[in-house]
This record gives C-alpha cells, structure tokens and sequence, in this order.
C-alpha cells in the first residue's frame, strides 16, 4: 500500500511539473513571508508587503519570455499569500542521500500544513525568509525544489537589497522549473559560456549583464558581482532550454 502511495504521488507530482512548464497558460506563483528572527524590524517589513511588490518579478519574466519567442505574453503571475509564523525544517547541507530524502519529505508534510491559499491553488510555492541585517551580515543558503514545486528563500528584511532579493527569488523559482545553476561550485564564478549573459561579447569582460542562474556579472575570470536587480539580469539560452521555453 506504501508503494502505491509512492507512485502516485509521484506520477501526482511529475504530471504537475509537465502541466506547469507546458507554457499553455501562466504559472500561478505564490509568496509566503515569514519573519525569520524576533525582529520588530523584520516583521515591519513583511507587513509592508503587497502583492504589488514583486511586480519586478513578473515584468521580468514577461521581457524575458518576449526575448526568447515564447508566444504567452505573461508566463509568470507572482501573489503574496498569507504570513507564515512557523520556520520550515532546515536543508541537511552536506547530509547523505537519505537525510536529503527525509528532508523533503518533511518540507511535504510542512508545506501541505503551511501552504493553504484561498481560490485557486498555486502551481508554485515559494516561502520567503526574511532576515533583520543589522542582526546578520548573511543569510543562509536559498532551495527551489523542481519535485513538490516549493522554494525556500533566505533574503534581508531591507528596502535598500528589495532589488537584490528579487534577484534571489527569481534565481529559485527558476529551480523549481527545472533550470539548474550556472556556476562553479568550488568558486562561484559564473560558469563560461553558460553562466554570462553574452558569451560572444568581444571582450569577454566585464560582462553587462548576469545570467540569473549564475547569478553574478562576470567582471574577469576570476571576479563577479552580485548585479544590482533583475534590470542587470536575464536568462540565458540554456535556462531558457531547461524550463521549455526554447527547444533549442
């Protein structure tokens, strides 16, 4: 009986993926918030948001889907759900493949209690951490998980890295539809031809642009910058591949 809950689950999950990177109609994403530390400031600026303030997000996604001839005009519409008080379980960075496995089923079973939204279901999740940045120079590392379609996003509760953040947003969303980094492990540098936003720019560098899965503009061979938003990013031919968007 076990068995056939796993198989259905899975084919459940894997018709979903399909259905939702078919580009037929537009992926409905939605954004949880959740205030990550006791911060009064945290939970100032999580109360501030709107729906309206990931519109960068969406504008993004049309320009670049216009770009690469993707015939649906909006593919992405981005909503802000409700605010999520409970912090979901951490990622066992470096863990074995079966504490990676216990892992994701646990986020599942969080998820399934935390990612309720009124009307339609979204086919996206994505619940974003927000963190207090006079508490903390860095914020731990982001997850988008193409099984389950569920991001788990670290960003700072700051209108100054607001653009920053949508960077990082998009970056995940962009795992849960199948794109896969664009960058050296061992380095972070953007990864050549994939990871720069023109790899046939003469000269190569600097870079004027990031590819969002490498998620830094390439400035020499061994120097990249974090770009300033979304406006100094877009998507390269081979992301744009992944997440069916090109065949070619």
């Amino acid at each position: 009986m076990l068995l056939i809950v796993l198989v259905n689950v899975g084919v459940g999950a894997w018709l979903m993926r399909v259905r939702t990177t078919s580009w037929e109609r537009p992926v409905r994403v939605v954004v949880f918030p959740i205030p990550a530390d006791g911060s009064a400031a945290t939970a100032a600026h999580v109360a501030a948001l709107s729906t309206e303030s990931f519109e960068p997000v969406e504008t993004f996604f049309r320009d670049e889907a216009k770009r690469h001839g993707l015939s649906l005009p909006h593919p992405i519409e981005v909503q802000l759900g409700p605010r999520v008080e409970v912090l979901p379980p951490e990622p066992p960075f470096g863990g074995s493949r079966l504490e990676i496995i216990a892992w994701s089923l646990r986020l599942r079973a969080w998820v399934w209690s935390h990612g309720d939204v009124p009307g339609p279901q979204p086919h996206v999740r994505l619940f974003v951490l927000f963190h207090d940045p006079v508490l903390r120079i860095s914020v731990p590392h982001s997850v988008g998980l193409q099984q389950g379609l569920i991001g788990v996003v670290h960003v700072f509760a700051s209108k100054a890295q607001t653009s920053q953040n949508h960077v990082v947003i998009a970056h995940e969303l962009l795992h849960t539809l199948g794109a896969t980094d664009k960058y050296e492990p061992d380095t972070n540098q953007p990864s050549y031809p994939d990871g720069y936003g023109d790899p046939d720019q003469v000269p190569r560098h600097p870079q004027k642009f990031a590819e969002l899965m490498a998620g830094r503009v390439a400035i020499s061979e061994r120097d990249s910058d974090m770009p300033r938003g979304l406006d100094q990013s877009l998507l390269g031919a081979l992301t744009a591949r992944e997440i069916g968007w090109t065949s070619r």
